[in-house]
């Protein structure tokens, strides 16, 4: 039984990783897109007012990007907790964490 409840927690991890991944690379992604129109923009001796429609969608994008870190975040400290109910709390996933990098909610 603890060898399966291992490989579940297993799958979980390797998921829960490639997520937070997935929402760190998009965020950065969608953050040099927002900083690269502006100075383009500029390069091209073009008005301010050219583009900024996608500047501030950029801008929500990334707000969107950041709440969706929040929440896989907050889905990863769930999951430490349910690993711990389920008699895995020995176990250690990732990389090991430095005390102070603990998020503040």
């Amino acid at each position: 039984m603890l060898k399966q409840r291992r490989l579940i927690a297993d799958q979980v991890a390797a998921s829960l990783f490639e997520a937070e991944a997935a929402i760190d690379a998009a965020l950065a992604k969608t953050a040099q897109l927002a900083g690269v129109m502006p100075s383009l923009r500029a390069d091209a001796g073009l008005s301010a007012l050219i583009g900024q429609d996608a500047v501030e969608r950029a801008s929500e994008a990334i707000a969107a990007l950041a709440q969706a870190r929040r929440a896989i975040v907050e889905t990863h400290r769930e999951l430490d907790v349910a690993k711990t109910q389920i008699g895995l709390g020995a176990v250690m996933y990732g990389d090991p964490k430095p005390a102070f990098a603990q998020v503040s909610r």
